[in-house]
C-alpha cells in the first residue's frame, strides 16, 4: 500500500510523511495570498489540521499536492473574510517613476486600501493573479473555478479598484 493509500486509510505516519513534504510548499501557497508570515504559520497548521479531517474523502489516486493547495487556498480565503486589516503590497511592485516619495507613500497606501476594499473573493484571485502573477490555470485549480471565473473575477477586482482609486483621486495608469 503506497503513501496515500495509507493517508487515506487513516494511517498517521502516512499524514505525517505527507506533512513533512508539504508544509513548506503550502506555507509558500498561503504567504501569497495573506501576505503575513505569522498568519501564514498559523493557517499551514489549520491546513493540515483540515486536511487530517478530511482524510477519509481523499482520492488515492488524485494528486496530494493539488488538493492540498484547494484547502489552502480555501483557510486563506476563510481568513480574508474575517480579517480585513491593511497587508502591504510586495515593495518590488513595480510602479510609475514619481520624484516626490511622500507622493510615491500616499499612491501606495491607497493602493493597499482599494485592495482591503475589495469583497475577500475578489482579493483572493487579484492578489495572485495581479502581486503574484499566478496562471489562471493555477489559481482555478487552487480555488475550485474555472480558468474563465478567475479570467471574470479578476476583471471584475479590477474594475473595483480602478473605480475605488479613481474616487481617491488617483487614475491607475498616469504618472502622479
Amino acid at each position: 500500500m503506497d503513501l496515500l493509500e495509507r493517508f487515506a486509510s487513516g494511517d498517521l505516519e502516512a499524514f505525517e510523511a505527507l506533512f513533512q513534504q508539504h508544509q513548506r510548499e503550502v506555507y509558500a501557497w498561503i504567504i501569497r495570498i495573506v501576505r503575513d508570515s505569522g498568519i501564514a504559520e498559523d493557517l499551514t497548521v489549520e491546513t493540515f489540521w483540515r486536511i487530517y479531517r478530511s482524510q477519509a474523502r481523499f482520492d488515492p489516486a488524485g494528486s496530494f499536492q493539488a488538493w492540498a493547495r484547494r484547502i489552502a487556498t480555501n483557510a486563506a480565503l476563510d481568513h480574508l473574510r474575517r480579517d480585513r486589516r491593511e497587508t502591504e503590497l510586495p515593495a518590488d511592485l513595480p510602479a510609475a517613476v514619481c520624484p516626490d516619495s511622500a507622493v510615491q507613500h500616499d499612491v501606495r497606501r491607497k493602493i493597499q486600501q482599494a485592495f482591503q476594499l475589495l469583497p475577500a473573493k475578489y482579493r483572493l484571485l487579484a492578489t495572485l493573479a495581479l502581486i503574484e502573477d499566478e496562471p489562471y490555470n493555477h489559481i482555478a485549480a487552487a480555488t475550485g473555478l474555472s480558468a474563465n471565473l478567475v479570467k471574470i473575477r479578476v476583471f471584475r477586482a479590477v474594475r473595483m479598484l480602478r473605480k475605488t482609486l479613481g474616487a481617491m483621486g488617483i487614475t491607475p495608469g498616469a504618472a502622479s
